[in-house]
């Protein structure tokens, strides 16, 4: 069953490479940051989330358990506007 739905996460994501995403991430201990970037790439185990901000380009890399888990929150834009959260 857990197959099943990491599998569907990531078909998910693969249609969704190059789009614009709002990244909202807990990093443990009240540790958490949210940051607007580009779903840049996926594969087998995990996805990458480009940032380029003003003075920062940083990659950030997670697994498909992380958003199973809610460990990482995904918002997806369309024409700056918010289209869906979660998977």
């Amino acid at each position: 069953m857990a197959k099943n739905v990491l599998y569907e996460i990531r078909k998910n994501l693969e249609s969704r490479v190059g789009e614009k995403i709002r990244l909202k991430a807990n990093r443990g201990r009240r540790r958490t940051f949210e940051k607007e970037g580009v779903l840049e790439s996926t594969y087998p185990s995990i996805f990458v989330i480009r940032v380029d901000e003003p003075n920062y380009y940083q990659r950030f890399t997670f697994s498909y358990a992380d958003v199973l888990t809610e460990t990482v929150e995904l918002s997806f834009f369309k024409e700056n506007k918010i289209l869906a959260s979660g998977n």
